[in-house]
């Protein structure tokens, strides 16, 4: 993505979404769009629209944000040491697109390695598995067959 569709994307998204991906905000636990949806597909970056998270590593932590076991690729996401607000946390970012995603927890599943991604609605764009293809991913589509 290179600086004019990185500008022409910003252009497009809501406040909620550009203080989220751009100035690293935090929305209000449980009111994400994502946090209690359960449909089969993946999540990409809202910005650069980078494949980032796939439905199948969803899980409910009953954090209030969207929680996912790992990213559907090693390489999808980028973390950051984040010490914001007195705290020590890992901060997730886009790969390519670098939004501000969430954070990463070790307090996941343990039997599917112990990670919780906790990852902000306002970050993410649902492709559905029957978009799949239509929208540029059908590489992922294997991944629900």
């Amino acid at each position: 993505m290179n600086q004019e569709q990185k500008k022409e994307a910003l252009a497009k998204l809501t406040p909620t979404q550009y203080a989220v991906t751009q100035e690293a905000a935090t929305e209000r636990p449980f009111t994400g769009k994502y946090d209690h949806f359960d449909q089969p597909g993946i999540y990409v970056d809202v910005v650069s629209g980078e494949p980032l998270f796939s439905s199948l590593d969803k899980y409910d932590a009953g954090c209030g944000w969207p929680s996912f076991t790992q990213p559907i690729k090693s390489r999808a996401v980028k973390e950051k040491r984040d010490q914001s607000f007195g705290m020590e946390r890992i901060e997730v970012r886009s790969k390519d697109g670098d939004s501000h995603l969430g954070h990463v927890f070790a307090d996941g599943p343990q039997d599917r390695g112990g990670l919780r991604y906790c990852i902000n609605s306002a970050a993410l764009r649902f492709i559905p598995v029957d978009q799949l293809a239509a929208q540029g991913y059908d590489e992922y589509q294997s991944l629900f067959q």
